[in-house]
């Protein structure tokens, strides 16, 4: 077997008077594709920097194949240079491959470095740290202020790369597509899973219980202490199972509203039996800014209890619809009724208001003193802190001490802290560990007002949305009841520009049709080509074959011997299973697209 690239071996690192890790050994092998899960302050991002070789460790040892290089992506990149360009360049990259990789990403490499947006910034950090081409690629937090189309590119890209890559993500739907191996950090040090991150969960929870049962045989009263027992497999899988019942439900309901009519709403005008539910009832938006179209006469209603997702690329207009619905934007034409007492509150992505110098209790309690109202209820500053994983020591902390997820949770806390019957959540899930994003999954499920969720996490959108409103910053706008993958099934192929529906708005840039033959009406096909039913069928042969080989693969590397008995054979099965996983993950994706493809042709039209 090939030697990692890099490796950390017993590494120790004080933070004060703790240990962030006490005894880490970690390594990177070629082709690696891993991520690193742990919950926010753990240091999963200093560990980053320690195998980037940005800092040293107290004690233990870092070691790095010759001429082996390393490119981080850190989780609040800094833009330095003139133009992106240079800053692109800057890190090591010919100005040709810097070129090409911003121009992938969108942007113009003559464009200057300041006034970027937060997708913007991202995009050109990827884009530097790509054009490196690295032996080993460290991305912290890649997916932030990432759009869903700039996302699925990432994830082609990383499939692509040469070298070896270890994510460090929140975004689950990103981890599964991403990754063949999790490292996980908790307690100051590190475990190893040699399976892809839609594995991680049950694994972990199978960990914490042996954990658990370790602790109760040697002593009962640490069995009390642990977390595992806190959230239990049993109570755990218990509340999925309700907030699943009762996200169904909540799908159901808006489906039959909705009469499941795709492309827009039309609304019954009597207001009557809405009476006290309705937050808002939107007739035929439209919205235009100069000479581009954003919305175009879309219709929905907004009641008491809804979870409702806003998807779309970044400046398609998602914000822009938040605002019209809300009635703080006025609409080019159509009408929106907002129903009566609305308690608004907001969580912007932008953190404003979180300044620097104060301390994390000013923020909560900016009235001074221990208590304060939560949704009109006494609590006191710790005990609401605590809800927030804050301990007391925290609370007389400043802001900059904070790390990004940690600042995001603490905006979480206080927006939350408000009395309010609609939140609309711009970006909450960006920098916040799985645990913290489970927690908030449960409080807003269980929220009785209405959820407004503007959000690119596919799987959070999947969890919690009971519809999912879709821009493609050309005018369309659909509604579709359920989450993300109902989102997919029902509107295949709704973000490509090829798929738009031929208006005045682009019929002038739209290329001239082929005329038919006279006497004769074109019409699409009915069925997939005989090149793609072919392709289907050998991808679902190869579908059904792979889990067998990937098992007898795993089996064969599950002897622990092999390796001192015969190491070409260890390497060679290693490569054999890498390849045969890569193999399935492509061909799914494929199945995917050629199936959506198939249904689309095969649905009736009018």
């Amino acid at each position: 077997m090939a030697p990692p690239l890099v490796a950390l071996k017993d590494v120790r690192l004080a933070d004060g008077p703790r240990f962030l890790f006490a005894g880490v050994d970690l390594a990177i092998a070629p082709r690696e594709r891993a991520c690193l899960v742990g919950a926010n302050g753990a240091g999963k991002s200093t560990l980053l920097r320690l195998l980037a070789g940005q800092i040293a460790a107290d004690a233990g040892e870092r070691t790095v194949q010759p001429s082996v290089r390393i490119a981080l992506l850190a989780q609040e990149p800094e833009l330095t240079g003139e133009t992106l360009l240079d800053y692109v360049t800057a890190g090591g990259a010919e100005a040709h491959e810097a070129a090409a990789a911003l121009d992938g990403f969108g942007l113009d490499p003559s464009r200057g470095t300041f006034g970027l947006s937060g997708g913007e910034a991202r995009r050109a950090a990827l884009a530097r740290v790509l054009a490196e081409a690295p032996d080993v690629l460290l991305l912290d937090e890649p997916t932030n202020h990432l759009d869903i189309l700039a996302i699925a590119q990432l994830e082609t890209l990383i499939a692509r790369h040469r070298g070896a890559v270890l994510t460090v993500s929140h975004d689950r739907a990103f981890l599964e597509r991403t990754t063949q191996r999790c490292f996980w950090l908790e307690d100051a040090r590190v475990r190893r899973l040699d399976k892809g991150f839609a594995d991680f969960d049950d694994w972990a929870e199978a960990e914490r219980a042996a954990k658990a049962e370790e602790a109760r045989r040697l002593d009962k009263s640490l069995a009390r202490e642990q977390r595992w027992l806190e959230r239990g497999v049993t109570a755990r899988r218990a509340r999925n199972e309700g907030r699943r019942r009762r996200l169904l439900a909540l799908r159901a309901e808006k489906s039959q509203l909705m009469g499941e009519r795709r492309g827009g709403l039309e609304l019954s005008a009597g207001e009557g039996p809405l009476s006290g539910r309705r937050v808002a009832e939107a007739r035929r938006l439209s919205k235009r800014f100069g000479d581009r179209l954003l919305i175009k006469e879309f219709s929905t209603r907004i009641l008491r209890g809804d979870k409702v997702a806003i998807i779309g690329p970044n400046g398609a207009g998602k914000t822009t619809l938040v605002r019209m619905l809300l009635g703080e934007e006025p609409p080019d034409s159509g009408s929106v009724k907002l129903g009566t007492r609305l308690e608004i509150v907001y969580l912007d992505q932008s953190r404003a208001g979180l300044k620097e110098d104060l301390t994390l209790w000013d923020i909560l309690a900016p009235g001074g003193g221990d208590q304060i109202l939560v949704q009109g209820r006494p609590r006191h500053v710790a005990a609401y802190a605590k809800d927030f994983m804050f301990d007391e020591r925290q609370l007389r902390q400043p802001v900059r001490s904070l790390s990004g997820g940690e600042r995001n949770r603490l905006l979480i806390a206080r927006a939350l802290a408000r009395p309010a019957n609609v939140l609309v959540l711009d970006e909450p899930t960006n920098d916040l560990d799985m645990e913290t994003l489970d927690k908030l999954e449960e409080m807003l499920a269980a929220f009785d007002g209405a959820v407004i969720l503007v959000s690119h996490d596919r799987d959070f959108i999947e969890r919690l949305a009971g519809s999912t409103i879709a821009l493609d910053g050309r005018g369309r706008v659909v509604e579709t009841p359920g989450g993300w993958s109902d989102f997919l099934k029902q509107n295949p192929g709704f973000f490509d520009p090829s798929t738009a529906p031929a208006t005045s708005e682009n019929a002038a840039s739209a290329k001239p049709a082929a005329k038919a033959p006279s006497g004769r009406i074109a019409r699409p096909a009915a069925r997939l080509s005989f090149k793609d039913q072919r392709r289907l069928s050998e991808i679902e042969a190869l579908m059904e074959r792979a889990p067998a080989d990937i098992t007898r693969l795993e089996e064969t590397l599950g002897d622990p011997a092999l390796y001192a008995r015969d190491p070409a054979l260890f390497a060679a099965t290693s490569a054999r299973l890498e390849a045969i996983r890569a193999e399935l993950h492509a061909a799914e994706e494929e199945w995917l697209t050629l199936e959506l493809r198939r249904e689309s042709l095969a649905a009736p039209r009018a």
